[in-house]
């Protein structure tokens, strides 16, 4: 069942330093990692060998790639809000993109939405939000980011 609250574009500016809502958890399996690693050509042996990683790399277990995280933040998005007046939403980027945790392999991660900033246009909408992305367990957050995404 989706529990992502419907919202019209300009819904938005309602939210500005406020929470849209936090995503559910998702187990990060050595699968989804080697996955991800396939695609993206980042065959690191710290997120591909995990026998490896907990004998030579200070995290004790294979890890996540940063951009896979970021590369979750539509599905946990679109488990948080969906616009219900919009053609289509476009990435424009990011002002701020930071890796703070590495995520091990294994571990629960989820994505908490936050407005920082609305402009309205008379053909679209642009929205900045926080994206705080934090595991299970973990004093520190795992990722955090600013992005950009226009709504049309």
């Amino acid at each position: 069942m989706n529990s992502a609250i419907a919202l019209k574009a300009a819904d938005f500016a309602l939210y500005i330093d406020k929470e849209l809502g936090v995503s559910p958890w998702l187990l990060i399996a050595q699968e989804r990692v080697d996955q991800f690693a396939a695609i993206a050509g980042d065959q690191q042996w710290i997120h591909t060998n995990p026998e490896r990683a907990a004998v030579e790399s200070p995290f004790g277990g294979s890890i996540a790639h940063g951009y896979l995280i970021i590369a979750l933040a539509p599905q946990f998005m679109d488990q948080i809000f969906t616009v219900v007046d919009s053609r289509m939403g476009v990435n424009r980027g990011f002002d701020s993109l930071r890796f703070i945790s590495p995520l091990k392999v294994g571990d629960k991660l989820r994505l908490r939405v936050t407005v920082i900033a609305v402009t309205a246009q008379a053909d679209y909408v642009d929205v900045k939000y926080q994206l705080h992305f934090e595991a299970e367990n973990y004093q520190r957050p795992v990722c955090v980011a600013e992005l950009l995404k226009r709504w049309y």
